[in-house]
């Protein structure tokens, strides 16, 4: 099958759809790998790398999205990349639909079949195409609010980690997932005072045998998050329904508790954010400020250290882009109920429950949209 990789277009998004570790996997299985010229080159891949593992090395991307029969991206296609998405072409990314209405109809009006990243599950309802990214985002998470925390930034003025006798600062998890894991590894480390605040029981017992003493879990159902916040010098909003908005559980109005000059950072903001006043920025503009508290709003965090993240989203992606090239969409999806998970719109039909209710569409099940092909 032909595989196409164009360049990300998403301001400050280096990150790159396949390494040439992958495309040597994919051309020695027998498939064409066609690259957009420089597009893993932010992330230290440069065409000659991809052309030495038998890539071809295309110009521009209209020739890539015209001349291939899978499109393997990292960020969801922007509208100049929606126009040139051909019926029936599979497109293979992270995709966020519940937040993104505009994209959404676009796909659907393409009729192509487009699988999302953020969906595929595991035997045990887990998301391992999203987990890696989670987890760099997770750790990216308190060394951005670090950052923001800092004065010229302007933050509180508080070094996270404290000093010598100086307390650090404290840092409140909304989501014990594989982001909130990941956030706390970080601000434990540099010794903060950490609660994680989630919905299961169960998860928090997990992650306090992880950490021990090292976090105040805290039970979602029992905690006053408006007292909680009094605390926080940075809040990290990791909390996650797979394939929906996320919810807002930080309403406007809660942001006059927070300190002056905390800092907000919401990783959520991907499926909409799940602090009221979040809005998604870039790597270039990273925040703005509500009422005295710094959000940091990026949404594609991950893509602030493209050779790290492409080379961990690879080595989850691969296996399964290997099978929908092998043996076509409708086997490798049929075949395995987990991938099929990741299907969202599939020739002009919403497959993806979560997607359908936000936006008034018709859901049709991925099992029987593949059925009446």
């Amino acid at each position: 099958m032909r595989i196409g990789v164009p360049k990300e277009t998403k301001p400050q998004e280096n990150r790159v759809g396949l390494t040439p570790d992958s495309v040597k996997v994919l051309s020695s299985n027998g498939h064409e790998v066609l690259v957009e010229s420089n597009s893993g080159f932010e992330a230290g891949f440069d065409d000659d790398q991809y052309k030495k593992f038998g890539a071809k090395i295309v110009k521009n991307a209209e020739d890539i999205f015209n001349d291939s029969e899978i499109i393997v991206k990292v960020k969801e296609p922007l509208k100049n990349e929606i126009a040139m998405i051909k019926e029936n072409q599979i497109v293979f990314t992270y995709l966020h639909l519940a937040a993104a209405k505009e994209l959404t109809e676009g796909l659907v009006n393409s009729k192509s079949v487009c699988i999302a990243y953020e969906t595929v599950t595991d035997n045990y309802g887990r998301l391992p195409l999203l987990a890696p990214m989670s987890a760099v985002a997770g750790r990216m998470s308190i060394q951005a609010g670090a950052h923001s925390l800092e004065k010229n930034q302007k933050g509180r003025g508080l070094l996270l980690g404290g000093a010598p006798g100086v307390d650090p600062g404290t840092v409140v998890i909304l989501g014990g997932g594989v982001v909130g894991e990941n956030a706390a590894l970080i601000a434990t480390g540099m010794k903060s005072k950490v609660y994680v605040v989630d919905k299961s029981q169960k998860r928090l017992e997990e992650l306090k045998k992880t950490f021990g003493d090292s976090i105040t879990p805290m039970l979602s159902e029992k905690t006053n998050l408006e007292k909680l916040i009094t605390e926080c010098d940075l809040l990290i909003g990791g909390v996650l329904i797979p394939g929906a908005e996320a919810p807002k559980l930080i309403t406007k109005k809660m942001l006059k508790f927070m300190k002056r000059g905390s800092v907000i950072v919401d990783v959520a903001i991907d499926q909409g954010g799940c602090v009221e006043t979040s809005k998604p920025t870039t790597h270039a503009n990273p925040t703005y400020i509500v009422d005295n508290v710094v959000h940091y709003c990026v949404a594609n965090m991950p893509g602030g250290v493209p050779r790290t993240s492409t080379i961990a989203l690879n080595k989850a992606t691969l296996p399964f882009l290997s099978k929908l090239a092998s043996k076509g969409y409708q086997k490798a999806l049929t075949e395995d109920k987990n991938f099929l998970e990741g299907l969202n719109v599939f020739k002009g039909q919403v497959t993806y429950k979560a997607v359908a209710d936000v936006f008034g569409h018709k859901y049709i099940s991925p099992n029987e949209a593949l059925t009446n092909v």
